[in-house]
């Protein structure tokens, strides 16, 4: 068998050159492959270092905008609380420039003044306000006579007390009493558990702002405690005259008083509606009463338990003797 040699030296250059063709792609292909890793490496990055980076920069970012808002809140928080402190500046102020006996008072008793809680004091009568109450609550006889030893207090027995309470539309208001100094103290503490539970009372001026008319006090609903005067239709003095005696919300707890016929006097004469103690109605003193509660406690009697009469506003206290 003849062998063509130079066939067999052209199959062998081809193979050869095949294999050299192959080999250079698959140099080239593997080359050119990398994966993320060694992109990274060779760029000169580290991934985790780089995630790293990005989180600080967002949480800064986050912080920044937290820190402005949190800024702007506090603000907004500060500048709320300053209104509400002026208001309620000029609140206080508005309110003590209406009370007569806290402005006659002034400062100049403060010596003296007895505080039991904020908003809560009583103290002596200063000169001014003695001028004021003389003719009207309290009788003008000059002093040093026979007619001024008769009365049954001086001056020196009373006290101006100073409370704070809630009126009829559940706002907090100031109000003013002139009473005993021997129940000052209790009338502090009964007022004050009064305010804490929010109990209302339309209003509690000195009798004098009504020129001593007990009725008039009445109809406008004041609560009142000293005023020299007489048991109405008797000539004995009143505990208020000795200013021992205290009346609450008196148009819806009226003094009644019942006739030889059998009829009922009712005063105030337009509080009828409120004589009828069966009905239900806002302000009726009764004995589940908050206000009956504190007065009883503290020693002093109700009006509505009288036989005689029924007096619904009215609490007093004996004294000691």
């Amino acid at each position: 068998m003849n062998i063509d040699k130079n066939k067999i030296l052209k199959m062998l250059v081809t193979l050869t050159a095949i294999c050299l063709l192959v080999g250079s792609l698959t140099m080239l292909l593997g080359g050119n492959s990398m994966t993320l890793s060694e992109y990274a490496a060779q760029q000169g990055i580290d991934t985790k270092e780089q995630t790293a980076q990005n989180d600080s920069l967002d949480a800064k970012k986050e912080a920044s905008e937290s820190d402005s808002l949190a800024s702007e809140d506090s603000a907004a928080q500060s500048s709320l609380d300053e209104t509400t402190e002026n208001l309620q500046t000029e609140a206080e102020d508005t309110a003590a420039s209406q009370l007569t006996g806290a402005s006659l008072n002034g400062d100049s008793m403060l010596a003296k003044r007895v505080t039991y809680t904020d908003g809560f004091y009583y103290e002596p009568l200063s000169d001014h306000l003695r001028r004021y109450i003389t003719g009207v609550s309290y009788p003008a006889v000059p002093e040093n006579t026979e007619d001024s030893q008769e009365l049954a207090i001086t001056y020196d027995d009373l006290r101006y007390l100073h409370i704070l309470h809630y009126d009829f539309e559940g706002n907090p208001a100031e109000g003013e009493l002139i009473c005993n100094q021997a129940i000052a103290q209790d009338l502090v503490e009964i007022f004050y558990e009064l305010y804490r539970n929010e109990y209302q009372l339309e209003k509690v001026r000195l009798i004098d702002e009504y020129d001593g008319d007990d009725t008039a006090s009445m109809e406008d609903n004041n609560t009142s405690c000293f005023n020299y005067r007489v048991v109405e239709g008797t000539t004995s003095l009143s505990k208020h005259a000795l200013g021992l005696a205290i009346d609450i919300n008196p148009f819806y707890n009226p003094y009644v008083t019942y006739e030889s016929d059998g009829s009922q006097k009712v005063s105030p004469a337009a509080a009828l509606d409120y004589a009828d103690r069966s009905a239900h109605f806002p302000y009726k003193i009764d004995e589940s009463d908050l206000c009956y509660k504190l007065f009883t406690e503290h020693g002093f009697t109700w009006g509505g338990n009288w036989n005689s009469s029924k007096d619904y506003q009215h609490f007093q206290k004996t004294l000691d003797t």
